[in-house]
């Protein structure tokens, strides 16, 4: 197969932030096909050329000079998205294909994605990270009657246009199909990449180092986005719940965007903050897998909206692939797998409660390494990165073969 597959927020392991589609491109050249990636340059310098190609991985990337990072006022990043809609259009409809893959978010890659589809005359498959428009609005960012129409136009046209969609969670499935009841859906959550968060490697001797603060403790982690949606400020308060209950267990806060400082102060101004609590800017993924091993539980939040909890954040694959307890402080799929499982726990939302909760989960030995051998099984057993791989390449021949 030829397959453009077009992802503004491509990243690879160098770099901070997932690499779902790198790693699925990846083995789909291992594979035999051939794979151009259509990305946003986030981080271009002015005077950029519009176009640089690289090889990554065996992998072809085209990288546009689009800045974005999620500080960014809304109208800065909807002005993003309307570069990047226009540049990604001209470059995959220019490329060979035999399928179109584009990955949100934002939805709005849906349209350079349908777009090269439709010029070429050949099927496009739209994997769906989040359920767009829905979140925006619960959220109260897309606000205007016209900004909610257009969002809810383009979801209805972009799950439409699509041959196949891939749905990152059931309630995202559930998501698409009420929108599209007749489209193939299928879901393939985010993965444990085993490989790298499993093996420990010279990074993780050279951590305590360079932190001597970590000691040899419980650490709770959280690596990732610090966004309005993520709610990274509750970590925060559980950390000064625990200060005087469990002085021992430190809270570590890794990640950019636009929480990033808002939380460092709230740590500041609550007295942890250097303490048992310490806030860090983000790291490339290959170098925060250190950060997962080193770690006693590894956290994923959101703040309290019911829409937000179809999430697949990478954070929690990426822990069960180091086989480390997983805590969330929210419903939804993901509460009910590790509840299932015993591969971790979902915390109040009440940060008294849940440093009580984490306390008492921390302090039982037994109960960590139960959830820990749980975990590691629960990556190999369900989310392994190479058999995810298999059932994405499986969606491109579908909408290939077309409908049987």
């Amino acid at each position: 197969m030829k397959i453009v597959y077009i992802h503004q927020h491509f990243r690879t392991p160098s770099m901070s932030g997932g690499t779902r589609s790198y790693e699925f491109a990846r083995r789909l050249v291992e594979n035999g096909h051939e794979v151009a990636i259509v990305a946003a340059d986030a981080q271009a310098e002015p005077g950029a050329l519009r176009w640089r190609k690289t090889l990554e991985g065996g992998v072809t990337v085209y990288w546009t000079p689009v800045r974005y990072d999620n500080s960014m006022p809304p109208w800065r990043r909807l002005w993003a998205f309307g570069q990047f809609l226009v540049a990604a259009a001209r470059k995959a409809a220019a490329l060979p294909q035999d399928v179109v893959v584009a990955t949100s978010t934002p939805l709005t890659v849906a349209i350079p994605g349908g777009w090269s589809a439709m010029r070429n005359k050949v099927p496009f498959v739209l994997e769906v990270r989040d359920l767009w428009p829905t979140v925006p609005i619960a959220m109260g960012v897309l606000r205007s009657r016209l900004a909610r129409g257009a969002a809810l136009l383009l979801e209805r046209w972009a799950y439409r246009r699509a041959a196949q969609v891939i749905a990152l969670s059931p309630g995202m499935a559930e998501g698409v199909r009420n929108v599209r009841p007749r489209v193939p859906v299928t879901v393939i959550p985010n993965a444990a990449d085993l490989a790298l968060f499993g093996v420990p490697t010279e990074a993780d001797r050279s951590l305590v180092a360079q932190h001597p603060w970590l000691g040899d403790g419980p650490v709770v982690l959280y690596a990732g986005t610090f966004g309005r949606v993520n709610g990274v400020g509750y970590l925060v308060e559980v950390a000064a719940e625990l200060q005087d209950r469990m002085p021992e267990a430190l809270i570590v806060l890794i990640g950019n965007g636009a929480e990033f400082e808002p939380v460092r102060k709230r740590a500041s101004d609550l007295g942890v903050l250097g303490k048992n609590c310490h806030v860090l800017p983000g790291v490339p993924k290959d170098e925060v897998a250190a950060w997962f091993r080193r770690a006693t539980v590894v956290t994923s939040t959101v703040i309290d909206i019911p829409e937000l909890r179809a999430n697949s954040a990478n954070k929690v694959f990426d822990g069960l692939a180091a086989g480390r307890a997983v805590a969330v402080n929210h419903g939804g799929w993901i509460a009910d797998l590790l509840e299932r499982t015993g591969a971790g726990l979902v915390l109040s939302r009440q940060p008294a409660d849940a440093a009580a909760e984490l306390k008492a989960f921390l302090r039982d030995g037994e109960r960590v390494r139960a959830a820990q051998d749980a975990a590691r099984r629960l990556a190999v057993d369900e989310f392994d990165r190479d058999k995810l791989a298999i059932s994405f390449e499986g969606v491109l021949s579908a909408a290939i073969a077309g409908p049987a």
